[in-house]
């Protein structure tokens, strides 16, 4: 099995006739993917700090926290608290991210059955939501009392949706099929 950085310098050659490229610059690329964690609900800062080391085991990279915009008095948010986690991976780093995901951590999802094509969206990227972390092989059974939920953003150069439904599917994302009538 080819790893997703090795398929990824074939895009040219598998879709432009499909999508007429005649340049290998015109054909979509992984830019940069995302993986961000909502801690607003986290009053303890020890549930924050074990949040971001496991955003670090899983990712490589330690994620930057997010504070507040502006006050809620009714979620009772001051401006600056932490409320999220975010880790801008690129490179190396993001094609290893991804081969984890698709070959180890996706399949190891509780009745999996393939991720959702709806998370396309109009300018090009592609969002995946994750409910429990657990499914990375970086976090350990002990560790399993406070689980978390994470977003995976896939941003690329597609134009369209249909760009970023070929390019996932070449490089091996396991979609759901469509149902059959």
């Amino acid at each position: 099995m080819k790893k997703i950085q090795e398929k990824s310098k074939e895009v040219f050659a598998s879709l432009k006739s499909e999508h007429g490229y005649k340049n290998p610059m015109q054909a979509p690329k992984v830019m940069k993917v995302v993986v961000s964690v909502g801690v607003g609900s986290f009053k303890d800062k020890k549930k924050i700090e074990l949040a971001i080391d496991r955003l670090t085991k899983i990712t490589g990279q330690k994620p930057s926290v997010r504070g507040a915009k502006q006050s809620v008095a009714a979620f009772k948010v001051r401006q600056g608290d932490p409320v999220g986690l975010q880790v801008t991976l690129r490179g190396k780093r993001m094609f290893d991210f991804l081969d984890k995901l698709v070959n180890i951590a996706l399949p190891r999802t509780k009745d999996f059955r393939g991720i959702p094509i709806t998370g396309v969206d109009e300018m090009g990227n592609y969002t995946l939501g994750i409910r429990e972390h657990s499914i990375f092989p970086e976090t350990t059974d002990e560790e399993l009392k406070d689980i978390f939920g994470l977003a995976v953003s896939i941003v690329t150069t597609a134009q369209s949706k249909k760009e970023v439904e070929a390019l996932l599917t070449f490089l091996d994302f396991p979609f759901k099929k469509p149902a059959v009538k």
